[in-house]
């Protein structure tokens, strides 16, 4: 294969990874473009009161499962004493306390954390729940019958049946047949629930938590979710026995979806349960972070290592961008720069004291350096003792700096400290050799252009959204590499070249 031609697939692979590998990251992870934003976290705390009776205790509390818009991030529980134990299976998740024996006033809690997601979907129905058995008088039966029968005429799936149903439950003046039902089964939802069986429609009890932040001593809401098969897809929807139309899922968490009981106790009685809850805004990361702390999404990333590493890392992956500014700026500007990278480690130094601080205080330094070098020069030394006392110098240099801004009050002069000594070392070495060689003159366009390709690195690499895109997007590193490999294969007219052509320009 040709050469040219394999570089361009290369150049084109390496982009095509980064790209890919950044758009994954942000659809499947849902890692934000841009910094700021934030993810809705509500935490909410169930308290279980109940007065034991000196026998072994068993106390199991349904608990949220897999739903639409809502992800648990942490589960956790106070209950001195007690064992406990979380139970999670594909049928229903339980808080289970147990103890040998206790007696009088018991306050267990429970603490969940659930995070507002989008991508979050309901668990897929496999089946459909069984009907039950129950007997009635032949009077119940019959009024039973009577209100289905109605329903049934101007309704056309399980559905629209229930509406009907509620139609009948909640008119403002009931008939005979709903007041006869009503007086055999505990409320509205009972009725509607065993309504629906005898129609043969499954039904299943579920207990909603209406999301509202500061609010304390709060109580499920009953709502009844009746399915429907169709084509042998299983659907549901949920309705509230007091209202005539399916309820809305805004707001609502589905906290018991057993079907059976909130809470099941044994060795215990007068147990009652309620739910306090608390509204927070956190960073979107912060929140993927919690979410994901017990699975691969970040295991295997920067974001699994420690705060101090990831730190460093945050700076380490910026160098990059401004390599890539230093090759556009020496390759398409023509621009001259003391040494190849000088200028992205100087922006470095500039992230750490501020830009005005840096550059006066580098300025400074090398300024001084190079008159001190001036004078090694004639003293014939080897390039190592001549480098290694360069050293000393700026070590000095940096000591007496910084004392002398400290004693007349300029805190900022003591961020001169974060200068890599070796870099203003080399710095100061190689200008000197240049002013030797070349001149004043050419200490200047290089020292200039150096600094001018460090102001620009600083900013980028300084900025919010690129540190935000680099840390937490590692594909683009293959992105930056794929251009600064496009760049390197550039051999046209550097701009700052043209002006060589000016006097033709002119003779026209």
């Amino acid at each position: 294969m040709n050469a040219r031609v394999f570089f361009f697939i290369l150049v084109a692979s390496l982009m095509l990874l980064g790209v890919v590998q950044t758009v994954q990251r942000h659809i499947t992870l849902n890692v934000p473009w841009l910094p700021g934003e934030t993810r809705t976290i509500w935490n909410i705390d169930a308290r279980i009161d109940f007065n034991a009776t000196n026998e072994p205790i068993i106390a199991s509390l349904s608990t949220p499962d897999i739903q639409a818009n809502y992800t648990r991030i942490s589960q956790n529980a106070a209950s001195p004493g007690y064992g406990l134990s979380f139970l999670d299976n594909d049928l229903t998740n339980i808080a289970q306390w147990t103890i040998r024996e206790a007696s009088g006033k018991q306050t267990l809690y429970y603490n969940i954390q659930v995070l507002e997601d989008e991508r979050s979907t309901d668990k897929i129905i496999a089946e459909l729940p069984a009907l039950f058995d129950e007997e009635y008088t032949d009077a119940v039966f019959t009024a039973n019958n009577a209100i289905i029968n109605e329903a049934l005429k101007t309704s056309a799936n399980a559905f629209s049946l229930t509406r009907e149903l509620l139609k009948q439950l909640n008119a403002e003046t009931v008939n005979q047949n709903v007041n006869l039902a009503l007086t055999h089964s505990a409320n509205k939802t009972e009725l509607l629930i065993t309504l629906l069986n005898q129609a043969d429609i499954p039904t299943k009890k579920i207990g909603a938590l209406l999301l509202e932040d500061g609010r304390r001593r709060q109580h499920l809401i009953p709502l009844i979710e009746v399915f429907q098969e169709k084509n042998g897809t299983i659907t549901s929807r949920l309705f509230d026995a007091n209202l005539t139309a399916a309820v809305k899922r805004e707001n609502l968490l589905l906290w018991d979806q057993s079907g059976t009981a909130l809470l099941e106790l044994m060795g215990g009685i007068d147990s009652k349960v309620s739910f306090s809850m608390i509204k927070q805004d956190q960073p979107v990361l912060s929140a993927l972070l919690q979410q994901s702390e017990n699975e691969h999404l970040f295991n295997f990333s920067i974001h699994s290592l420690p705060i101090e590493d990831q730190s460093l890392f945050k700076s380490i992956l910026m160098i990059p961008l401004g390599v890539l500014i230093v090759v556009i700026m020496r390759v398409l500007i023509g621009l001259k720069t003391s040494g190849t990278f000088m200028p992205v480690l100087i922006a470095m130094a500039f992230i750490q004291t501020s830009l005005i601080t840096g550059l006066i205080g580098f300025i400074l330094l090398v300024a001084v350096g190079l008159f001190i070098r001036s004078y090694l020069s004639h003293l014939n030394l080897l390039l190592v003792s001549r480098i290694s006392t360069v050293i000393i110098m700026v070590i000095l240099l940096i000591a007496l700096f910084g004392v002398l801004s400290y004693k007349l009050g300029l805190t900022e002069g003591l961020k001169i400290t974060f200068f890599p000594m070796i870099i203003l070392s080399w710095t100061i070495e190689r200008m000197s050799v240049l002013w030797e060689e070349e001149g004043a003159k050419e200490v200047m366009v290089q020292g200039g252009g150096s600094l001018l390709v460090a102001i620009l690195a600083y900013f980028v690499m300084s900025n919010e959204v690129t540190r935000h895109l680099m840390f937490n997007f590692i594909g683009l590193q293959f992105v930056v590499m794929s251009l600064v490999l496009l760049l390197g294969s550039y051999t046209g007219y550097r701009l700052l070249e043209l002006r060589r052509f000016k006097p033709l320009v002119d003779g026209e």
